[in-house]
């Protein structure tokens, strides 16, 4: 490695150990970034630590919505399946359809946001009115419609949920490519002859994705209730258990009036604490590279 680049890395090093400082100052982040890693562990790890034959109804060894004992600790559902088991495994869909839509969403955003931006003229004021439709749209309308035409699944709410909640990242996105285009080391790259691809590329991306990695950990948050939203009104993969699935069953079950509350509060509460660690620890990052938030904070 040349010294020129040994530098260069040495000082990416260097600030990111002074954002982690930074971060790990914040208590409520940390707390949330501890939960999420416990929450992925457990979700990753699922197939390990328990038994999937359990997520059969016909292996199911529970009476019908049985409550909470030595033998299952957190009751069990219509079926006599665990709600320990149903619930890490929900994890497992929440986490992925949270995590696969977000970077649909954001890629897309960070396209059209830095597009908009750097080119202007016809093709911002294109792009922009093609935003302004989908901003003005109700995304969880749009994204009912777009789980009812395509075939139920995983892949569906991902699309769905992807492709329907893009339009307040490209907004923030050429709002902050604007701001950096308008500095003068832009113009003298582009005295130097600098292309798009190389002003895109070496200026304004390096500028661009903290926030939009502050910005990605808020919209897990966001996907995972658009998912449960979806599972809850039955346009999920009824072959692949979630939380917002568990609480449709359990409300067309009778769970409710029952009074089976261990079958609703578990996968409530688990998208509650998921939704709060995403919003705890990217608060906290999007205060570590904000300075303008630093001041406010201060």
């Amino acid at each position: 490695m040349t010294a020129p680049a040994a530098i260069a890395w040495q000082r990416r090093r260097a600030a990111a150990a002074a954002v982690w400082r930074e971060f790990a100052a914040d208590r409520g982040g940390l707390a949330g970034l501890g939960v999420l890693v416990l929450v992925v562990l457990l979700a990753v790890l699922a197939p390990v630590i328990t038994d999937p034959a359990g997520l059969d109804v016909v292996n199911a060894a529970g009476k019908p919505l049985q409550p909470p004992s030595g033998e299952f600790p957190l009751g069990t559902d219509i079926d006599g399946r665990s709600v320990l088991l149903l619930t890490l495994w929900g994890a497992r869909v929440s986490l992925l359809v949270g995590f696969a839509a977000t970077i649909l969403s954001v890629l897309i955003g960070t396209i059209v946001g830095i597009a908009a931006a750097h080119f202007g003229g016809w093709v911002s004021g294109l792009l922009m009115r093609f935003t302004d439709f989908f901003l003005v749209l109700p995304s969880l309308v749009l994204a009912i419609a777009l789980s009812t035409v395509l075939p139920h699944g995983v892949p569906t709410i991902i699309v769905a949920v992807g492709v329907t909640s893009w339009p307040t990242t490209a907004r923030l996105v050429r709002a902050q490519t604007l701001t950096i285009e308008s500095r003068p080391y832009i113009e003298r790259a582009r005295a130097l002859g600098g292309g798009h691809l190389h002003v895109i590329g070496k200026h304004v991306l390096p500028g661009v994705l903290p926030l939009v990695l502050a910005n990605t950990t808020l919209v897990v948050g966001n996907s995972i209730i658009a998912e449960s939203t979806l599972s809850f009104l039955g346009l999920g993969d009824p072959t692949a258990p979630s939380w917002g699935q568990m609480l449709q069953r359990a409300l067309s079950s009778g769970a409710v009036t029952g009074g089976a509350w261990w079958y609703l509060i578990p996968p409530g509460l688990a998208i509650v604490v998921i939704v709060l660690s995403f919003t705890l620890a990217g608060r906290a990052l999007e205060t570590v590279l904000n300075p303008r938030l630093k001041g406010e904070h201060a």
